[in-house]
């Protein structure tokens, strides 16, 4: 069957929120109130900010505002692999904080199980799977690569290298040439069912959540903070920043992030014959070890969420609701899946989304503060947040208080990386960037004269 056929059905939304559990907004803010700390963003940032302000202290008094609803943007709509890796993952972290890595390993396992222990804790109901993932080879050159990755990653946590038998006795695809499996370091997950049970929780703690409260503008006021917003304004102690992919209230930080659009399909269930067909039984994500990947895994009810390979910037870092549709993409994507599984032929996608991510140029999250530390931030996440946001919620929170702990110690933490440059030289970069990572895929991971230079300059991404 023609691959384009597959989507003949496939509605324009996320499959994650058009979940029947999703929650009523809550009201807007009109007027002005005061709180000790606020926090601007009702995703997963924002959302355990909010938490983990009230478990360190009860008593403070903690409004959240969200420009739209709880949960809508890319804290809804990502494939929900829920990772320990802090650094997008140990080869990136590697080259970037090679002195680090064990502390920053044993802080993100950490930052996983205190996630696993929330979920348990305020009874979240999103279908928590702690599988880990496997990050397959397709390629020849790839297997080396995963092999010599296996060598050093076995140092930090629980890794195994499959050959392609072995891979293929986990997931079946004639394509597979190998696999490293990280056991135990990540976790799938209801992505928006995540996002609303920590809105709950934080309410049950006293959060005032107000939705539909977009936020304008920031200023000093005597000796805290003013934040207007479209009905009124929030006169808060402190304020942290979880806006992500949006313009910062922080200008300075705007050219340190970019937004990129990347998109995903999700199939009908499959049937139990056609789950036998490819395994799978193990139910981990799967990643695979190109440039431009793709990263799928298996949700609750046995449907497949699909996604990845295209990442799309739009000139002038602009973030548009039309941007969140690309057929292009869906008609390429849909191509891939039935040649990585050609037994599921036959086999439809309900529904087919994209959204904004924010990235950088260390392809990390990266931290600040504003306002002779009055206001702390936390961006550029590259698609790894559902899991980091948590750690970066904890960075945040640590520099309000202004008392070193071993997070706030860390170079990664310390340094920011470098700013994209204007346009049209930073559309015209990341373009030659994404033909160049295209290039090398095809020509057995051979890196070109521009992606040495950008490793040099330490802008290259190694996984």
């Amino acid at each position: 069957m023609d691959p384009v056929h597959a989507l003949r059905d496939a509605r324009p939304t996320p499959f994650w929120l058009e979940d029947p559990g999703r929650p009523d907004a809550d009201s807007a803010l009109t007027g002005d109130t005061r709180c000790d700390l606020l926090v601007v963003g009702g995703g997963y940032n924002g959302l355990w900010t909010a938490l983990i302000a009230k478990e360190r202290d009860p008593s403070r008094d903690v409004v959240l505002i969200e420009a739209r609803e709880i949960g809508w943007a890319a804290s809804g709509r990502n494939g929900g692999f829920c990772a320990a890796s802090l650094t997008h993952g140990l080869g990136n972290g590697l080259e970037r904080w090679p002195d680090e890595m064990a502390a920053l390993e044993q802080l993100g396992a950490r930052n996983l199980q205190s996630i696993e222990d929330s979920v348990a804790k305020y009874g979240i109901d999103c279908d928590w799977e702690r599988t880990g993932e496997l990050d397959v080879a397709t390629e020849p050159h790839q297997v080396e690569e995963l092999h010599e990755l296996y060598e050093i990653a076995r140092q930090y946590g629980d890794y195994e290298f499959l050959d392609a038998d072995a891979v293929r006795a986990q997931v079946d695809s004639p394509t597979y040439l190998g696999a490293l499996w990280d056991k135990d370091g990540v976790a799938m997950v209801h992505p928006a069912k995540l996002a609303w049970g920590l809105k709950r929780a934080c309410a049950d703690l006293g959060v005032r959540i107000h939705e539909h409260t977009e936020a304008l503008d920031i200023a000093e006021s005597g000796s805290g903070m003013a934040v207007r917003t479209p009905y009124g304004r929030v006169h808060a102690r402190q304020v942290a920043l979880g806006t992500n992919v949006f313009p910062s209230l922080v200008k300075r930080i705007r050219p340190y992030t970019v937004p990129v659009y990347d998109y995903a399909l999700m199939t009908e269930p499959l049937t139990d014959a056609q789950l036998a067909s490819i395994g799978w039984q193990g139910r981990q994500g799967v990643g695979d070890s190109a440039n431009q990947f793709h990263y799928y895994r298996i949700s609750a009810d046995n449907r497949i969420l699909w996604g990845g390979y295209d990442a799309i910037y739009h000139y002038g870092a602009k973030v548009r609701a039309e941007y969140d549709q690309r057929p292009e993409t869906y008609r390429t994507l849909a191509g891939h899946f039935f040649q990585t599984f050609p037994q599921l032929d036959g086999l439809r996608f309900t529904h087919a989304w994209g959204g904004a991510i924010d990235t950088c140029t260390r392809f990390s999250a990266f931290f600040d503060t504003a306002y002779h530390g009055k206001v702390a931030l936390a961006a550029g996440y590259t698609g790894l947040g559902v899991g980091a946001t948590r750690f970066g919620a904890e960075v945040m929170l640590d520099l309000l208080a202004g008392k070193p702990t071993e997070r706030t110690a860390l170079e990664m933490v310390r340094r920011k990386p470098l700013p994209f440059p204007p346009e049209p030289v930073r559309w015209a970069g990341i373009g030659l960037t994404k033909w160049s990572l295209d290039r090398a895929d095809r020509n057995a991971g051979r890196r070109n004269l521009w992606l040495k230079t950008m490793d040099r300059l330490g802008l290259g991404f190694d996984s």
